[in-house]
C-alpha cells in the first residue's frame, strides 16, 4: 500500500526544495527517537517513515520500548553526549521544559508558511509553541474520555443506551450485575487506574478538574468535589469491575467487553485499533460515546502525540526536520496516520468522512462542540499538563486506592494533595 501520492510527494519535494534554497546540495536525513516499538503503535509510525523515504529523505529510527521515562532517559544521554536526535516523540510539558534548555529547533519559518496556526486544535497551540515559536509538530488528537459498550451485552441486561450521566452509568452497572455481567472492565496499571479516575472527576466537575489536574492546585486535589470523585470510583472498582483485575493486560480487560463479558469499557480512542484488529466494528457491534458528564454539555480530554525538532548542525538533518514536520502536518499524513492509529487529525480542517468510522467522525464532531462550549481540556493521566513530577505522585495516589479497599476517599483526597505538595 502507497501511503502518499504522486501529487504530496511532488508537492512535499517541491516545499523542500523552496527551503533548501541557500542550502547547497542538502540531503533530508533524520534520526527519530520514540516510544512506539511495537503493535499498531509501531506500524503506524512506520507509515510516517515510508512517506519521508518516498519524500526522498533517508529515515532511520530507534524505538525505545516501555514507558514514557525509559525514552526520556535516552534523550538526556544523547543531549548530553552532543548528539541530540533531530525528532523526538515528546507531549505535554516536556515539550517545554526541552524548550527551555535553548536546545529545541525553530520551526516558525515552515509553520508561518504552511499556516499551522490556523489549522491546528487552538487547545494544542501553546503546547506546540511553549514561548510562541513552533517546535513541536502535532501528529493527532487522542479522545480520552470515551465509554465503550457491547451493544449485546447491553442489551441482555436491559440497558438500552450508553449512559449520560453517573447517576445513569450506576443505574445501568447496577442492571448489569443483576443480570450476572461484570459492568466495567479494567486492567493493572497505573495509568488505566487514572484514565478512569480523571474521567468521573471531569464528568462531575469540569473546573475542579482544570484546578486540580491543569493547575495543580492542591487545595482543588483535597476539596470536597475530590472526594466525591474518589467516592464514584470506589463504587466502581468495589462493585462494577470483578476482583481479578491483579496483573489483567490491555487486551484481556479490552476483550471482556468486547466479548461481552462485561458491558462497559473507559479507554482512549486507540482502543478503536484494537477492536478492528479483533473483528469489531466501532459504531455499530461495539457503541461508542462521550464517558458520563453531570453537567450537560459536550466534552472533550485531549492527548496528542507530537514530534518535537532538537537543533542540528549538519545541514541534511536541517533539511530533514522541514520535510519531516511538512508531511507530520500534512492532510495525507493525517489521514493515513489516524485512520489506521484509532485518533483523529490535529488539524481542524480534514473531512472525516472518507476512512475514519463513525466513532472517530464522532470526536471531531465533539471536539468541536467542547471549543465552542469552553469544555475542551488535556489529559493529566496522558502527560498533558502537570509536570511528570506532579503527574506521578497523582497517579500513584490513584493507584494506591485502587488495590487499597479500605483507604477512605477523605484519605485519598489528602494523600494526592501531600504528594504532590512535597513535589513542589
Amino acid at each position: 500500500m502507497k501511503f502518499t501520492t504522486k501529487a504530496a510527494v511532488t508537492a512535499a519535494t517541491m516545499l523542500t526544495a523552496a527551503l533548501l534554497s541557500g542550502t547547497a546540495m542538502a540531503e533530508p536525513k533524520v534520526l527519530m527517537l520514540h516510544q512506539w516499538a511495537t503493535g499498531s503503535d509501531a506500524a503506524s509510525i512506520a507509515k510516517l517513515g515510508e512517506m519521508f523515504t518516498a519524500a526522498g529523505g533517508t529515515w532511520e529510527q530507534t524505538a525505545i520500548a516501555g514507558h514514557t521515562a525509559n525514552t526520556l532517559a535516552k534523550l538526556r544521554a544523547d543531549v548530553v553526549a552532543g548528539n541530540a536526535p533531530a525528532a523526538v516523540q515528546l507531549k505535554g510539558p516536556e515539550i517545554a521544559e526541552w524548550n527551555a534548555t535553548g536546545g529545541t529547533a525553530d520551526m516558525d519559518e515552515l509553520a508561518t508558511a504552511e499556516g499551522w496556526d490556523a489549522v491546528v486544535a487552538p487547545e494544542l497551540l501553546p503546547v506546540m509553541k511553549p514561548e510562541g515559536k513552533w517546535v513541536a509538530a502535532p501528529m493527532n488528537i487522542h479522545r480520552i474520555n470515551w465509554l465503550w459498550g457491547n451493544k449485546a451485552a447491553m442489551e441482555a441486561s436491559g440497558v438500552t443506551e450508553l449512559p449520560k450521566t453517573w447517576a445513569d452509568f450506576n443505574a445501568a452497572c447496577d442492571k448489569a450485575i443483576a443480570a450476572g455481567k461484570i459492568c466495567l472492565a479494567h486492567l493493572s496499571a497505573d495509568w488505566t487506574d487514572a484514565t478512569t479516575f480523571e474521567t468521573v472527576v471531569y464528568g462531575q466537575d469540569a473546573d475542579l478538574f482544570k484546578k486540580a489536574f491543569v493547575e495543580g492546585d492542591v487545595d482543588a486535589l483535597r476539596s470536597d468535589g475530590m472526594v466525591k470523585a474518589f467516592d464514584q470510583m470506589r463504587l466502581m472498582v468495589s462493585k462494577y469491575m470483578d476482583p481479578a483485575i491483579a496483573g489483567r493486560d490491555y487486551d484481556t480487560a479490552s476483550n471482556m467487553m468486547a466479548n461481552g463479558d462485561a458491558l462497559f469499557f473507559i479507554m482512549g480512542d486507540w482502543e478503536i485499533g484494537v477492536l478492528k484488529a479483533a473483528g469489531h466494528t466501532p459504531g455499530e457491534d461495539i457503541l461508542c460515546a462521550q464517558a458520563p458528564t453531570d453537567w450537560g454539555k459536550p466534552g472533550f480530554i485531549l492527548n496528542s502525540d507530537s514530534v518535537v525538532f532538537f537543533k542540528q548542525s549538519n545541514p541534511d538533518f536541517i533539511e530533514g526536520q522541514k520535510l519531516l514536520a511538512n508531511l507530520i502536518l500534512s492532510p495525507d499524513f493525517q489521514k493515513v496516520f489516524n485512520i489506521s492509529k484509532g485518533s483523529i487529525p490535529a488539524r481542524m480542517d480534514i473531512d472525516l468522512s472518507d476512512g475514519f468510522n463513525a466513532c472517530q467522525q464522532t470526536s471531531q464532531a465533539d471536539l468541536k462542540a467542547s471549543i465552542e462550549a469552553g469544555t475542551l481540556v488535556r489529559s493529566m493521566a496522558h502527560n498533558m499538563t502537570v509536570l511528570q513530577k506532579y503527574r506521578g505522585a497523582m497517579m500513584d495516589t490513584i493507584t494506591e486506592f485502587v488495590n487499597t479497599p479500605d483507604m477512605s476517599s477523605a484519605d485519598a483526597a489528602n494523600a494526592m494533595a501531600d504528594a504532590v505538595e512535597a513535589q513542589m
